[in-house]
């Protein structure tokens, strides 16, 4: 699967730093959505942000749902593996370690950045996952080897179950992940402290040796 599987944005590291990221948007988002975040979390980074490719009435997604809250797993699945291939190929073309890469994903892209993790971890180095759902006990024993995410979720989000966030971190735990999970005072939306812990979180891993591959 080439770099063309997916329409994306792309732009090089302008700064000598440890990770780069990959952009995953919420439903009706695309791949310009999550830039001014990534620039404010990670100043410097190189950016991979593919657009989904499904469509729910016009809202571009990463993969279907059956309805608001109802996730399509096959299909989580399927596309995840998709994605997965598109982000290897990006990565190779454009010189970056996969250990070096870090999802950062909203919503539906957050839940996405799970599959990439539990499905095809290689393509992946860590993630910040934003209001992510619990998907599947269903999935592989794969090993996450200290991976570390961040999960970061809003109290009063009518949309993930208060309940997905510990289910979440325990799956990656079982893997070996390093999860750090937060809550916010915020809904489904990400308010400006999601983006001072991600921002803090990153710099930390950056400084102490979390983040795998080369620096």
């Amino acid at each position: 699967m080439g770099t063309q599987s997916f329409q994306h944005f792309y732009r090089s590291a302008t700064a000598a730093v440890p990770h780069h990221l990959l952009l995953l948007h919420g439903t009706g988002g695309d791949e310009n959505d999550m830039v001014p975040l990534a620039d404010l979390i990670a100043p410097g980074a190189a950016l991979i942000s593919p657009r989904g490719q499904v469509s729910e009435n016009g809202a571009p997604r990463f993969f279907r749902r059956l309805a608001q809250g109802v996730l399509d797993v096959e299909d989580w699945r399927e596309r995840s593996e998709g994605l997965a291939d598109f982000v290897a190929s990006v990565s190779t073309e454009h010189g970056i370690s996969p250990n070096a890469l870090f999802a950062v994903g909203y919503s539906n892209g957050a839940n996405i950045a799970q599959g990439l993790l539990l499905l095809r971890p290689d393509v992946l180095g860590g993630a910040v996952l934003f209001r992510s759902m619990f998907i599947t006990d269903d999935v592989p024993m794969k090993d996450l080897a200290g991976r570390p995410v961040l999960l970061l979720g809003g109290i009063h989000d009518p949309i993930t179950p208060p309940n997905d966030l510990p289910r979440i971190a325990e799956q990656l735990q079982q893997r070996g992940a390093h999860v750090t999970v937060k809550t916010v005072q915020a809904s489904h939306g990400l308010i400006r402290e999601d983006i001072i812990i991600a921002q803090r979180w990153l710099a930390e891993r950056a400084g102490s040796g979390d983040v795998k591959g080369e620096r």
